[in-house]
């Protein structure tokens, strides 16, 4: 899902196989195009030789794109990263958590593209460094990761874990706030296109309304072209004119009207749900975690089995 203004800026994405897809975007800086990596790296119980064709897949997209664009690498990358940065010290600072004994290719992705993770630079509580919690709720890590190259850093403002967001999933919505800003219009010369509500041509007295005010512009036009001599060019622009403005004035704009498939009962689910997740997020002690999580838990598959026969019926009609 995108923004209006990430939308107007949108140039394209790619897919590049299982597990890594990649967006761009203009940005307001003429010339400078932002691609968004997104991966979801082998975990560590991985075959090497598959965790070796990852990174190599990897390597190869990143290093497609102008070292001028500004490169962000996100997702799940399945590496822990922590306080020690010996080695490291100009693309990682000292904010992270605990670090795995296996990340040594993510290490050398991010050395050798320079590649700053961004949640290892601002410092913040624990709460909001955890990225992920095992499905025994007992371990919490930051296994998910924002990088962006070394040349652009500054623009990056803040990185952390927004734990309020809900979609049901065992990892946290990680952010960041940058500087830099996505152009509006991506494409030179480029104007909306504007739909009338022709429906409303459906009522009679709005039908001779439009004809009555269509008629007059086309007569004044006739009495122009009678006093002037114009080109073809001219006359279509003039015809033109008088359709849009006709239009504007009588039917007016389309006004879109999104379906409303999720009922009213299944968004008190949805509502109950996070409510309870807040209550994990606010629990004092280990014992009162867990019973909340399995609360959580017993939600989710209510609202799940709430939600499907709805989805089925939208997707009948």
């Amino acid at each position: 899902m995108l923004s209006k203004v990430a939308r107007n800026a949108f140039v394209g994405w790619e897919s590049h196989g299982s597990g890594i897809i990649k967006p761009s975007f203009k940005t307001k800086k003429e010339g400078i195009l932002m691609h968004i990596i997104q991966c979801y790296a082998p975990t560590n119980d991985i075959n090497d030789d598959i965790k070796d064709q990852f990174y190599e897949r990897l390597q190869s997209i990143i290093e497609k794109y102008p070292r001028n664009d500004l490169t962000i690498l996100t997702r799940d990358l399945n590496a822990k990263v922590g306080i020690y940065n010996t080695g490291y010290e100009d693309i990682m600072g000292r904010h992270g958590l605990v670090r795995g004994t296996k990340m040594e290719r993510f290490a050398n992705l991010r050395a050798f593209n320079k590649l700053v993770i961004g949640g290892t630079i601002f410092p913040h509580k624990r709460i909001h460094k955890t990225t992920w919690i095992s499905p025994d709720h007992t371990t919490e890590n930051q296994i998910d990761h924002i990088c962006i190259n070394k040349k652009f850093r500054r623009t990056m403002e803040n990185v952390r874990t927004r734990r309020g967001a809900d979609i049901a999933s065992d990892h946290h919505l990680v952010v960041t706030k940058l500087k830099r800003k996505l152009k509006k219009d991506w494409t030179t010369g480029q104007t909306s296109l504007q739909r009338f509500n022709t429906a409303s041509l459906r009522d009679t007295d709005r039908l001779n309304d439009f004809k009555i005010a269509l008629n007059n512009k086309f007569q004044a036009l006739q009495d122009l072209l009678k006093e002037e001599e114009t080109t073809m060019e001219d006359n279509w622009k003039d015809i033109k004119e008088a359709l849009t403005s006709t239009c504007q004035e009588v039917l007016g704009l389309k006004k879109h009207h999104h379906k409303e498939w999720i009922s009213i009962e299944t968004l008190d689910k949805i509502k109950e749900r996070k409510n309870k997740k807040t209550a994990i997020n606010n629990s004092q002690t280990r014992a009162e975690k867990v019973q909340h999580q399995l609360n959580t838990l017993k939600q989710t598959n209510k609202q799940r089995r709430a939600l499907e026969p709805t989805r089925r019926n939208t997707w009948k009609t």
